[in-house]
């Protein structure tokens, strides 16, 4: 019967204490964390989704705004880039490469310039990144370009005590012609170059490459309608000429490329829009005695650009 009644007896023997887990468990959090930083929250969800964005499409800064980043692929193409001083941030190097004359001048230079990160990657990630162009081994990655604004140019030359002298470009969509204007602007005291916003060439690699690093120190400017850009120098008081080749008179005739002046060249084929040309105060043609059509844009705006500058001087 003793024995029967130490079976059913409920005592237990000693236990394990829980170190006052349980204590520690019934204590409070804190304050429950906002939404967007719990994880499988949809709101976290869409503020991932955001972020991912963002860092895709960088954010307009500036009143100018901000161009898009630009991959420079294959290795005559970057070292011609980096030789050039197109402004880069990151040197991507595919692995196991076979180390030619090209890629050991492409990381010397990356590497003489500073702040370019140099970054190896797998074959196939470079395949990704450059949508299945031939990189051959190297892609750089430029970093969006910074616009002014076109009010900027003006005042800039204000500044300095000197009548603004600046180039627009209408309907121009070859970035090697922006970069011949850029590079013609800096070369005869100009202060800047507007381009649309829409439709016309950006400053990319190659813009940069043919203006032989006049784009360091030759602002370009975007205006979202050429238009009201133009409208608004006329009100500051410059004179705004359209370069046709029905124009009223010479380039050399003109007496207003004495003083703040906005030279609009049109593209090669259709020459100046119908708003642009009736914005204009004046418009010029540059006389061609051997019958050519017309010039491209970067030839056509150095040749006025070279008269604004001997008649200023």
């Amino acid at each position: 019967m003793a024995a029967n009644n130490r079976r059913m007896s409920g005592k237990k023997g000693a236990q394990v204490g829980s170190g006052g887990q349980r204590r520690r468990g019934l204590e409070g959090k804190g304050p429950t964390p906002p939404a967007e930083m719990r994880k499988k929250h949809k709101a976290n969800r869409i503020a991932t989704a955001k972020a991912k964005q963002a860092v895709r499409r960088p954010a307009q800064r500036g009143r100018g705004g901000k161009g898009t980043s630009e991959m420079v692929v294959g290795r005559n193409s970057v070292v011609e880039a980096l030789r050039e001083g197109v402004p880069a941030t990151m040197l991507y190097v595919q692995q196991f490469i076979d180390n030619d004359e090209r890629v050991r001048e492409a990381l010397q230079l990356a590497g003489e310039r500073g702040g370019i990160h140099l970054m190896e990657a797998p074959r196939p990630e470079l395949d990704r990144m450059t949508n299945g162009l031939n990189h051959q081994g190297l892609v750089l990655q430029v970093p969006p370009y910074e616009y002014a604004h076109p009010e900027d140019l003006a005042a800039a030359a204000y500044d300095n005590g000197e009548d603004p002298l600046i180039v627009a470009l209408d309907g121009v969509t070859d970035p090697r012609n922006l970069g011949a204007v850029v590079r013609s602007v800096s070369a005869f005291g100009g202060h800047g170059v507007v381009v649309p916003e829409r439709r016309a060439a950006g400053m990319t690699a190659g813009a940069w490459k043919t203006s032989a690093g006049a784009a360091a120190r030759t602002p370009v400017a975007r205006a979202t309608n050429l238009t009201r850009a133009l409208e608004a120098y006329k009100k500051a008081g410059i004179v705004v000429v359209g370069l046709a080749a029905d124009g009223e008179s010479e380039v050399g005739e003109l007496a207003a490329l004495d003083g703040p002046v906005v030279i609009v060249v049109g593209s090669e084929g259709k020459g100046l829009s119908r708003l642009v040309g009736e914005t204009c105060d004046h418009r010029v043609r540059i006389p061609m005695p051997g019958g050519t059509e017309s010039l491209n844009a970067g030839v056509a705006a150095g040749i006025v650009l070279y008269e604004a500058a001997r008649r200023r001087v």
